[in-house]
Order: structure tokens, then C-alpha cells, then sequence
């Protein structure tokens, strides 16, 4: 059966009204996925996925040439690069020289009829495939090659439309992609250039090989939402406050937020509040002057002189103490302060963002939390995703974390498709942060060059992380803020792992759900009392909890899943006085 490669052309006959209509909406969705703000890599991968929907293709994969005509990026379907890479090398190099050398498309309708391009001789495309076609087209730009789009499909009659259908479409979109590639280069190098002459350039925030953001790794409907508004709040000098649980990422937020900023070439300077006591936060927000306290042997310049006119990041706000909130207060209405045993007044320009994963309508309504500081704060609020609600980011992050171990330790491992299982199952109450501590634990004690499904702690009884899975607690989000009981904190041993539920989904899940959790899934038998109405834990439980949060009540009552009221209540039910240190 010959084969040749195949013009664009226009394509008429029965179905062609019905394929025009389809093409068309094809090429609407794919346009806004181009126009979207995101790296080349992640845009591309997105319209592989929507191809899907509107041509009967298996694998698809894109490659990309440099300026010398070698393949620079080769992006799947999967966000699994390996794989990708596979995939192309399978392809044999006279279908990939023609399309290169030609700039047209070319059609094989049935491989195994294929006598130019060897397909034919080639076990990957005849052995277990079935009968299968591929489709190439060349990516242009202003008559330049910038890459190849490849694909296979069932195998179709030679003489059928269907397969110059799909030619025509695909070519349509691999033109639209080319501009993409050259627009999105474009701007690197012109960005580049600038930094350059202004004598100011500096490296590019780190980004994945599987795509990405400011360093953001992942594609997921829920991040991208997120990373489109911070894109926009980049714009304005308003005061942003980032939400979310522990481990999902603020501070990395909170640097893309300056990064995409007019402030980017100023400084960013960041502070962790729950670190310091109050009168050392102090003096490292505003500085100090020489002899003003005991140790101040010089005058010594705040986070706030240090960040003027760029970003200063105040992560663990909720956790300030009042009387340095109506300082905090001042600072933010007025840009004015005076450093610690000083008297003149010093103005400023910062943008501040902070972040939480406390409660802080809570602690206002409490009266922890100045109400005038909280809206000050909560101009712009943005609700960072867990990661149990991104599942779909795993992979990338996964493969990410792993390609930064090999790099760092000088190693080559990969994940098996079977350990991606078990990653893409897990609930992680740790998030992403989590994430990397398991991808780094995993890949330090994996035996081989591959990690599989039984080098993970968990299946072998190892990981005790699962001891903070809370049942049904919905991730925040807009119009559900974390309480503060959501909020995992310090924890003492646990005596048996508990079986790991499969996560559930926010909308799945209700804050006013009355169904008693499972004893044999729950991880603390004071969670599951908590759930079912019953007030007070053990005694014992209680004591070790107490203990172990240093005789806090608040941190002892997160360690059980209680509201501090209801360890209150416990403790004077059960007659244990509080210690005092």
C-alpha cells in the first residue's frame, strides 16, 4: 500500500458540514488555551488534552527545535517527560526527516502497509499494536520550523476523508502553535535583553520542566484559577492575604505575586511572625536604635526599611499578639513607624502580603483579632488549594521534587507507573510540602534506579503522617475559612497506623454531615468522639495530649480534634489542674 506525504488541502464530501462545525469549536477552545498566561510547556499539553475530544487519537506528543534545528522540549499528552521522550524515539527518524525537510503533513493511513518510513519493520508500531495510522505536521513559524506535532490513531482506508479531515485540523492548530512559540520567545529574549542593558539581570525564578508558574509547578483547573488571580493582584500595590493549609505553598505564592509585580526588581523580604516573641518581632519589622535595649550595640535597619519599595511577606500572622497588632495597624494605614528607641518617624513604600491558615474571622468574633487590623489585611484574600484537591498536580510535582534530588545527589532515579499510583492515592494532609518530604525520603532508601509501589513507608507501615487525616474536613476555600481545629498541629506517637480512606473532595464533603466516622479508619479515638457528640477523650489520652503540647490547651486541643472549650471541659471533668511553667 504507498504511502506519500499529504498537502493541506480542503476537504469536501459527506460529513463535511458536521466536521467543519467541529473544527471550528475545536479551534475557539484551543485559541483561548493559547492566549492563556502560562508557560509553553503547560499551554501545549493543554491542547494536546482538548485534541483529544475532537480527533480519535492514541498518543500524541510535540517537539520543539532550537535555534539549531535540535529537539529542545518534548511535551506528552502525560505529564510524564520520560514517557514523552519514549514515545518520539519510537517514532522512526525517516517520518520526522520528511516532515522536517518537506514542511508538510504526512498521513501513513495503516502502518503496517507502510514501505517508506519504516513503520513497517519497526516492533514498537506492529508488535501488540493492532492496527494503528499516525499523522504528523510540521510546527511553523514565518516559514521557520519550530517543531513537529505527531500522532497515531486506528488505522483508517486509505482512500477515507477522515484522515485529511484530522490533517487539516491539526494543521490549523500546529500554525496557531507556532505563533505561540515564537511570541512566547520573543518576550524571553526581549526580557533578557532589558535586564541586560539595565544592568540588572539576575536568573529566571525556577521553573519545572513539566511546566509552570514563577516556580509554580502544577496544571490543575483549581491552580490555574488561583494563578490567574494572582496575575492580576500582581498588577496593583494592594494588600493581599493568602489562605490556606499548612504545606500548600504561600510563600511561594507570595513570591510569584511579587515577581509579576511592577516591584519585581525590589526587594523581597520575608518573616515568619510565629518564630519570633513579640519584642524581638518587633524590633525585626521596624529595627532598632543603637542602646535601645540590652545587646543593641548599633543602629540596625527593620524588615520594613529593608523591603521599601519592593514586597515584604509576613507569613503566620494570625498568630501576633494584640498589642503589637495596633503597631502592625499604624504602619499599614500611615507607611509611617519609628524603630525601637527611636523617635524619628520614618515613612515607607512596601506592599505587604501575609498569610495564615488560621481562622482569623474567628479570632475576631473571639476578640484575639483586631477587627480594623483583619480588614486591613484582607483586602485582596486568595485561598490556596490543597493539594487532595489538585490531584492531578501530583504527577508533576512528584517528578519535579525527583528531578531536584537527582540533580542535587547526583543520581538518575525515575518513578515507576505503579508507585505514581500510589502517590496520586494518597490523601496528604501535608500537602505539598509533604509531597517532597515523601518523594525525598523514598528516593533516598529506594534499592534500585526505579521507585515502585513497594519502596513508599506506607506500604510498608512506615508513614505516620496519616495520624493528622481529619474525616470529613473540606478544604478552604472561598466561603469556608480553615478553623482553627483544621488546622493539624503537633502530635505525640501514635499507637497503630490507621487505613488511609481515598480522599474526597470538597463538594463531597459537609460541614454538617452527622454520620459517625468509621473507628477502624479514624486515627484518634478522640476524633472520632469528638464526631459522634462525645465531649471529653480518655483520661489518659487527655494527660498524653497535654503533655505533649507543653500544657497548652489551644495546641492540645488541634493534637486531639477538640475546640479549646471542649478541652477545657474536659480537664475539669476528669480533675486534672493545669500546670504552670
Amino acid at each position: 500500500m504507498p504511502t506519500d506525504t499529504v498537502p493541506f488541502r480542503p476537504v469536501s464530501g459527506e460529513g463535511h458540514s458536521t466536521w467543519a462545525e467541529r473544527a471550528l469549536f475545536g479551534l475557539h477552545e484551543i485559541s483561548k488555551i493559547l492566549c492563556a498566561p502560562t508557560e509553553t510547556v503547560g499551554i501545549i499539553r493543554n491542547v494536546l488534552a482538548v485534541l483529544e475530544s475532537f480527533v480519535d487519537l492514541n498518543n500524541a506528543v510535540v517537539a520543539l527545535f532550537d535555534a539549531a534545528g535540535n529537539v529542545e522540549t518534548i511535551i506528552g499528552t502525560e505529564a510524564d517527560d520520560a514517557a514523552a521522550r519514549r514515545y518520539f524515539d519510537s517514532i522512526p527518524e525517516q517520518a520526522v526527516g520528511q516532515i522536517a525537510v518537506s514542511r508538510q503533513p504526512l498521513l501513513v493511513p495503516d502502518v503496517t502497509g507502510d514501505t517508506r518510513y519504516g513503520f513497517a519493520t519497526s516492533q514498537a508500531w506492529t508488535v501488540g499494536a493492532g492496527r494503528i495510522g499516525v499523522i504528523g505536521v510540521p510546527i511553523l513559524s514565518r516559514d521557520r520550523l519550530v517543531g513537529v506535532m505527531l500522532l497515531d490513531r486506528p488505522a483508517i482506508p486509505e482512500e477515507s476523508v477522515v484522515g485529511s479531515m484530522d490533517v487539516c485540523l491539526l494543521s490549523m492548530v500546529a500554525g496557531l502553535m507556532g505563533q505561540m512559540v515564537r511570541l512566547h520567545r520573543l518576550v524571553q529574549r526581549d526580557r533578557e535583553n532589558l535586564l541586560h542593558d539595565s544592568g540588572l539581570a539576575q536568573p529566571a525564578p525556577p521553573v519545572a520542566d513539566g511546566g509552570g508558574y514563577m516556580g509554580i509547578v502544577g496544571d490543575s483547573p483549581a491552580l490555574r484559577a488561583v494563578l490567574q488571580k494572582v496575575e492580576i493582584v500582581a498588577r496593583s500595590d494592594v494588600t493581599v492575604l493568602l489562605r490556606g493549609e499548612s504545606g500548600t505553598g504561600k510563600e511561594l505564592f507570595a513570591q510569584a505575586i511579587h515577581q509579576a509585580s511592577p516591584r519585581h526588581r525590589k526587594p523581597f523580604v520575608k518573616l515568619n511572625c510565629a518564630a519570633l516573641p513579640e519584642s524581638v518581632l518587633e524590633s525585626e519589622l521596624f529595627g532598632h536604635e543603637k542602646g535601645a535595649f540590652t545587646g543593641a550595640i548599633g543602629q540596625r535597619k527593620g524588615r520594613f526599611e529593608l523591603a521599601d519599595g519592593g514586597t515584604l511577606f509576613m507569613d503566620e500572622i494570625g498568630e501576633i499578639s494584640p498589642s503589637f497588632q495596633a503597631k502592625l495597624l499604624r504602619v499599614l494605614q500611615e507607611g509611617e513607624f519609628e524603630r525601637v528607641g527611636g523617635t524619628r518617624t520614618l515613612k515607607v513604600d512596601v506592599r505587604v502580603v501575609t498569610a495564615t491558615n488560621r481562622n482569623l474571622e474567628e479570632a475576631v468574633s473571639k476578640g484575639r483579632f483586631r477587627a480594623d487590623l483583619y480588614y486591613r489585611l484582607s483586602v485582596i484574600p486568595i485561598f490556596l488549594p490543597p493539594l487532595r484537591d489538585r490531584p492531578t498536580d501530583i504527577p508533576m510535582l512528584a517528578n519535579e521534587f525527583l528531578r531536584r534530588f537527582n540533580e542535587t545527589n547526583r543520581t538518575s532515579l525515575t518513578i515507576a507507573s505503579d508507585g505514581m499510583d500510589v502517590l496520586t492515592t494518597c490523601y496528604f494532609p501535608g500537602n505539598v510540602r509533604e509531597l517532597e518530604n515523601c518523594i525525598r525520603r523514598t528516593a533516598t532508601l529506594a534499592p534500585g534506579q526505579t521507585i515502585g509501589a513497594a519502596d513508599f513507608a506506607c506500604r510498608s507501615d512506615g508513614c505516620l503522617s496519616s495520624i493528622f487525616w481529619r474525616p470529613a474536613a473540606p478544604a478552604p476555600g472561598p466561603g469556608r475559612h480553615p478553623a482553627a481545629s483544621d488546622v493539624a498541629g503537633d502530635t505525640g506517637a501514635a499507637t497503630e497506623l490507621p487505613v488511609l480512606p481515598a480522599p474526597r473532595s470538597s463538594s463531597q464533603s459537609s460541614p454538617q454531615s452527622s454520620a459517625a466516622p468509621d473507628p477502624a479508619t479514624c486515627p484518634s479515638s478522640a476524633v472520632c468522639s469528638a464526631a459522634q457528640g462525645e465531649w471529653s477523650p480518655q483520661r489518659d489520652e487527655l494527660l498524653e495530649a497535654m503533655e505533649t503540647a507543653g500544657w497548652v490547651q489551644a495546641k492540645a486541643a488541634r493534637i486531639l480534634g477538640l475546640t479549646p472549650r471542649q478541652i477545657g471541659y474536659a480537664l475539669r471533668k476528669n480533675g486534672i489542674s493545669i500546670k504552670k511553667f
